[in-house]
C-alpha cells in the first residue's frame, strides 16, 4: 500500500472551479495518480464574487462562505479519492490554497486573505490538512504571493534553458528560471483571463470566451490598449503581486468610459491584448529570448497563445504539457508539493520573488483526529 500521496487544493481568481489533484513525490518529478474539478455553484460563485469587493455585512458573509468553501473543497477531495479509488488513509496530507477573497499586500499592515476552513476540509475528509500558505510570508514582509515559482523552480528548471513558466489564471504569473539555481525571479504581470471573462459574461452570458473566439472576431483599439497599459502597476518593480481588488471589472468599465464607440467584440479584442501586451513586455525585460511555457486556464485560449507567439517570435511558446504536466494541474500540484513541504519542514516560498525577509517553512496543519 502507498502511503506518499498528497491532495492539492486550488481555486484561483478567475474561480472557474475547484482542481483536486492527487499526487506521489517518490520519484525525481512529481506524478499526477488522478484529477477531479468541482464546479461552483452559481449562487456560491456569486457570492464569492461579491465579497471580494468592499461591501456590507462583510463579517457574517465571511463566515457563511469559509464553511461553504470548506465544504465545497472536501466534496471535491471526496470525489476525488472515490475516482482513484484511494482510501483516506492512504494520503499523507492535504494541501489548501483556500479561495482568495481579498489580497492586498501593499497596504501600510498588508495582508492577504483565502477562506475555506481547514478545519472543516479535515473533519469532512478524515485527512489532515495543511492551509493558509500566503500569511507566513506576508508576516516576513513579503507579498504571500506568487507562491507557485518555488514549485516551478523545483520541477521545471533546467540547466542552461532560459525559461519562463507563465500561468494564465484569473490573473497571470511569471517565474523566469534563467538556468541556474540563482536568480529566479516571479510576479504576477497583471490581468490573466480575468477581464475578458468578466466583459463576455456581461455581454453575452457566457462563462468565458472559447477559445478566444470571440476576441479574434474584433479589432483591437491601439489608443484603448495603450490607455489600458498606462496603469501604474505595470511599472513597478517586482517583488509585486495583484488580484481582483485591482483589475475587476469595475476597474475596466471606468476605464472604457471614454471608449463607449467600440463595438464588443473590438473591447474584448483589446482586453485579451492587454493580458498578452502586458505578459510580453514583461517576458522581453526577462530575456530577448527562451522558453516560455504557459499553464492555466489561458494555455487553452487558442487566440492567446497565437498573440503571444507574434509578439514573442524569438521564443518557443507552448504549454507546460512539453515538460510533463497538464496546464490544468500545475497550480494543484504545486500545493500539494507545499503540503509536503511542511511536513518535511521544508521552505516554500523563494524570498527574491514575494519580498519576505527570509526562506520559511509556509502554512499551518489542521488535524483530522
Amino acid at each position: 500500500m502507498n502511503n506518499s500521496y498528497y491532495v492539492g487544493l486550488m481555486s484561483g481568481t478567475s474561480m472557474d472551479g475547484i482542481d483536486a489533484v492527487l499526487v506521489n513525490f517518490e520519484g525525481d518529478k512529481p506524478s499526477l495518480i488522478a484529477s477531479h474539478t468541482e464546479a461552483l455553484p452559481k449562487a456560491l460563485l456569486s457570492s464569492l464574487q461579491k465579497l471580494c469587493l468592499p461591501g456590507n455585512d462583510e463579517i457574517n458573509r465571511l463566515g457563511h462562505l469559509d464553511r461553504a468553501m470548506g465544504k465545497l473543497f472536501a466534496k471535491a477531495v471526496n470525489a476525488l479519492l472515490e475516482k482513484a479509488r484511494i482510501d483516506k488513509s492512504q494520503v499523507i496530507a492535504i494541501g489548501s490554497h483556500g479561495q482568495t477573497v481579498r489580497h492586498m499586500p501593499n497596504l501600510e499592515m498588508g495582508f492577504t486573505l483565502q477562506i475555506g476552513d481547514p478545519n472543516t476540509i479535515a473533519i469532512e475528509t478524515g485527512i489532515d490538512v495543511v492551509a493558509d500558505f500566503r500569511r507566513k510570508d506576508v508576516a516576513l514582509g513579503g507579498q504571500g504571493a506568487p507562491l507557485v515559482p518555488a514549485f516551478h523552480q523545483h520541477v521545471f528548471a533546467s540547466p542552461n534553458h532560459k525559461r519562463i513558466i507563465l500561468n494564465i489564471g484569473g490573473i497571470a504569473n511569471v517565474t523566469y528560471l534563467p538556468g541556474n539555481t540563482q536568480d529566479v525571479t516571479g510576479f504576477d504581470t497583471g490581468p490573466g483571463n480575468g477581464l475578458s471573462d468578466a466583459w463576455i459574461q456581461h455581454q453575452l452570458g457566457q462563462p468565458f470566451d472559447k477559445d478566444g473566439a470571440w476576441a479574434k472576431s474584433g479589432t483591437t483599439d491601439q489608443k484603448m490598449l495603450q490607455h489600458l497599459l498606462s496603469h501604474p502597476y505595470f511599472a513597478l518593480a517586482a517583488p509585486k503581486s495583484t488580484g481582483r481588488e485591482l483589475f475587476n471589472q469595475a476597474w475596466a468599465e471606468q476605464q472604457l468610459s471614454e471608449f463607449s464607440h467600440l463595438s464588443e467584440a473590438d473591447i474584448q479584442s483589446t482586453l485579451l491584448d492587454l493580458t498578452c501586451y502586458s505578459i510580453a513586455n514583461d517576458a522581453l525585460n526577462l530575456s530577448e529570448n527562451g522558453e516560455l511555457y504557459v499553464c492555466g486556464g489561458g494555455a487553452y485560449n487558442c487566440e492567446l497563445m497565437h498573440r503571444l507567439r507574434k509578439l514573442l517570435p524569438n521564443y518557443k511558446v507552448v504549454t507546460t504539457s512539453e515538460l510533463g504536466i497538464d496546464p490544468q494541474w500545475v497550480e494543484g500540484i504545486a500545493f500539494a508539493w507545499l503540503a509536503m513541504r511542511y511536513h518535511q519542514g521544508l521552505p516554500g516560498n523563494l524570498p527574491a520573488v514575494t519580498g519576505a525577509s527570509r526562506e520559511a517553512v509556509l502554512g499551518a496543519f489542521f488535524p483530522a483526529a
